[in-house]
């Protein structure tokens, strides 16, 4: 079995987020404890397995993504870096249809010139109080807090790019908080300073309690980051950076209650499972 390491949401090799992909033979799923466990050796913020699916009418892989620690609901740039490796190791193109045990099917649209575009379901926020000790844990004072449908993360938005760029996290805090509050993780952003930036926002991710301290570029944040900043600054097309030490690019379009999201991804190495 063959285990491929692959950056996301990034055209360059050592940037974007890093993702392992294990792409099983037809069968049942393996044992979820050894797939917690290779997640776990592997130490990258998300492993996804891919399971093919021959007889399935709706989807050609069955996909699921591990953190160190958990199951995840949804990954995108681990999603993102298995359809790269189908396209690049088994010659697929057009799409390739992923079954998700909570989100149903997403597909991936695979283009040799634009990257891979996932269409995922949008998680729109609604406004909540700001929780308490969330300011002392960001050291900053969030303008608005949104809960985000599904995922269950935190978008907040914060005064400014610099503010989000220089942010300095208490994680012991911010893990307590997001156990106390259900939380999946906190997402902090704010638009793009300047009017001449390539990009329209920036944001970063942490889930301290999911065994994520910082998520260097997070797909999935971003089907809650594009509803919002297309509501704010009025265009359905706007390029999201996540400005982690990695950084990565991920270009978003919000088409009703779904959000593609298009990035690239680079193949960093390859191994078999002993």
């Amino acid at each position: 079995m063959r285990i491929h390491l692959v950056d996301a949401f990034t055209d360059r090799r050592f940037a974007g987020n890093p993702a392992a992909v294990c792409l099983l033979p037809a069968g049942d799923w393996p044992d979820e404890r050894w797939m917690q466990q290779l997640a776990a050796e592997l130490r990258h913020s998300e492993t996804a397995f891919a399971l093919p699916l021959p007889d399935d009418a709706e989807a050609d892989w069955a996909i699921r993504w591990f953190t160190p620690k958990v199951e995840s609901k949804l990954c995108g740039h681990a999603t993102l870096a298995a359809a790269h490796v189908l396209r690049t190791e088994h010659g697929l193109k057009g799409s390739v249809r992923f079954r998700s045990r909570l989100y149903g099917t997403l597909v991936a649209h695979l283009d040799d010139t634009a990257g891979i575009t996932l269409d995922f379901p949008a998680a729109p926020g609604t406004e909540v109080p700001v929780p308490a000790g969330l300011a002392d844990a960001l050291t900053v004072a969030p303008r608005a807090t949104y809960r985000t449908q599904g995922l269950g993360d935190l978008l907040t938005v914060l005064p400014d790019e610099a503010t989000v760029r220089t942010l300095t996290p208490d994680l012991t805090a911010l893990a307590a908080l997001t156990d106390r509050e259900g939380l999946r993780g906190v997402i902090v952003t704010a638009a793009a300073d300047g009017a001449g930036a390539s990009y329209d926002f920036v944001s970063r991710f942490f889930a301290p309690a999911r065994g994520l301290p910082e998520d260097p570029v997070t797909g999935s944040a971003h089907t809650a980051l594009a509803p919002y900043w297309a509501g704010r600054l009025g265009r359905e097309r706007l390029v999201g950076l996540q400005v982690s030490e990695r950084t990565g690019i991920v270009r978003t379009a919000v088409h009703g209650d779904r959000v593609h999201l298009t990035g690239d991804a680079v193949t960093v190495l390859q191994g078999a499972l002993v």
